[in-house]
């Protein structure tokens, strides 16, 4: 039973710093910075999570420790990306021309 739990820690693992490695690789490759906010909150959101699940299959006794990590990034990360977002919104950063849509701007009754 060892063996198989040990595997599943192994794949989360796995699986997280996959995840990891395609947020880092959509930072460099989208077009703009709210674009990379949006690819680095996601995907490293989701890859730390798995990895903690990965690291509780193979320390148990850690459970509650990497639970307490994980309740506190799913609270922090999603807040810092849409204050980043904000912020970058708000100096006027420069967007992609493929953007085409602004609802931040419209809601405040900007021009776009």
């Amino acid at each position: 039973m060892g063996g198989l739990i040990d595997i599943v820690g192994a794949l989360l693992l796995l699986a997280g710093t996959t995840f990891l490695l395609l947020g880092g690789l959509g930072m460099v490759r989208m077009p703009d910075t709210y674009n990379r906010i949006q690819a680095g909150t996601k995907a490293t959101t989701l890859g730390t999570l798995l990895s903690l699940v990965g690291v509780g299959f193979l320390h148990p006794e850690w459970s509650l420790k990497l639970l307490l990590i994980g309740v506190f990034l799913l609270f922090t990360n999603p807040l810092s990306s849409q204050v980043l977002a904000r912020a970058a919104h708000r100096t006027r950063v420069r967007k992609s021309p493929t953007n085409v849509v602004d609802r931040l701007a419209e809601d405040l009754g900007e021009e776009p």
